[in-house]
């Protein structure tokens, strides 16, 4: 149960935001805040907006390639680790954090002044303590008591620009709470998202992944195909703080009910060669009450064929460099070639390290893209089918 303090915040109460997402993705994630309705500015990692308290639970519980939203506390020039204490402590602290809030500093700085992130860190939470202490009325060697509610504090230095960040989510937005159990090496639930989000998919469409591991790729699709918010399985970090009303939150999760379409018929399969990694596919996806919505099956990629057209072909198979070896990787990708070849009017999109991708594939393709999968740089080769 909350107690609501008598400082909370109006319901109206704006708040500059970020929402953070991979290189590569920002775009994507600029064009899902878009499509809710927010203005928003895309920079290097992050789209920043405007919003309240609403803003917030709807961007958590919508933004498919989005990694969290964070709260910008505080935004300033700091040259000095005095300039930087002062400044943080003249920031409203007491308008975010109860007297018994957790807050831990995490930080970086990058090509800054102030170089050591962690001073920055110390100083910053030396700031907060300082302010917090003089408001509540607490004497000077007595600690700040941080068993409540989670606040996790971020403060970036680049180029001698300070950004304050309190962070809504929690764990990272990929944890969408369906996934029960993961293959070897699987695709985060937003990068998963974005590469279903950077093809020519439509619900009305075939949608395949013939190398499906967990399954991840096609129940993203089947999440979007159905309009359900992909934050609906899951708590978010702000839910537990004293100004965040649970009545917001209820209203959103219920529009959100409101707005899913679960009558369309989808056309979504999964293959997979081990039949293992099939049956924790079909067990994340029953999770999420999407059992009926994706045929997943035990099947050699060698084997796959169709007599569908205008689908679309989504695989992010081993890149050589995880799992397992380069020449395995590498006689998958000639398999593909072969297999897909047949396959003039669909759409193929394949995600992999290997910049020789093409040359085992056997074609050159459409367009290529820069994405980052974490820290390990792909592209995601596309090649676009003809239309009948």
């Amino acid at each position: 149960m909350k107690i609501i303090s008598e400082e909370i915040m109006e319901d109206n109460q704006r708040f500059n935001l970020i929402a953070t997402a991979a290189s590569g993705l920002e775009a994507l994630t600029g064009k899902e805040l878009r499509n809710l309705g927010i203005d928003c500015q895309v920079e290097n990692g992050r789209a920043r907006f405007q919003g309240t308290v609403k803003t917030i639970a709807e961007t958590n519980l919508w933004l498919r390639t989005a990694d969290r939203v964070k709260i910008v506390v505080g935004e300033f020039d700091a040259y000095t680790f005095d300039e930087l204490f002062e400044k943080v402590k003249a920031l409203p602290w007491e308008e975010y954090l109860p007297l018994d809030a957790a807050f831990p500093v995490a930080g970086k700085s990058i090509k800054s002044k102030l170089y050591s992130t962690p001073d920055c860190q110390a100083i910053t939470k030396k700031a907060i303590v300082e302010r917090m202490r003089t408001y509540y009325h607490r004497p000077q060697n007595v600690p700040l008591i941080e068993t409540g509610a989670l606040y996790s504090l971020e403060v970036i230095l680049r180029k001698d620009h300070v950004m304050i960040l309190l962070d809504t989510t929690g764990p990272s937005l990929f944890k969408r709470g369906y996934r029960l159990e993961k293959g070897g090496a699987p695709l985060k639930e937003n990068m998963a998202a974005a590469l279903v989000k950077l093809t020519n998919w439509h619900k009305d469409k075939p949608f395949i992944d013939p190398v499906c591991g967990s399954g991840t790729l096609c129940i993203e699709a089947a999440l979007i195909g159905h309009q359900l918010a992909p934050g609906f399985n899951r708590d978010f970090a702000c839910e537990k703080w004293e100004w965040v009303p649970d009545a917001i939150f209820e209203q959103v999760r219920n529009e959100a009910e409101q707005a899913a379409d679960y009558d369309v018929e989808l056309d979504i399969t999964g293959f997979d060669i081990n039949g293992e990694m099939i049956d924790i596919a079909r067990a994340n996806a029953d999770e999420l009450g999407l059992g009926d919505s994706i045929t997943f099956k035990q099947q050699a990629l060698k084997d796959f064929s169709t007599e569908k057209e205008n689908g679309v072909i989504v695989a992010n198979p081993p890149y050589g460099e995880r799992l397992g070896e380069e020449d395995s990787a590498r006689k998958l990708y000639k398999e593909m070639g072969e297999v897909f070849k047949p396959l003039i009017t669909w759409s193929k999109y394949i995600l992999t390290s290997d910049l020789a991708f093409e040359d085992f594939y056997g074609q050159k393709a459409t367009k290529k893209r820069k994405l980052y999968n974490g820290s390990l740089r792909t592209d995601l080769f596309q090649y676009w089918g003809q239309r009948k």
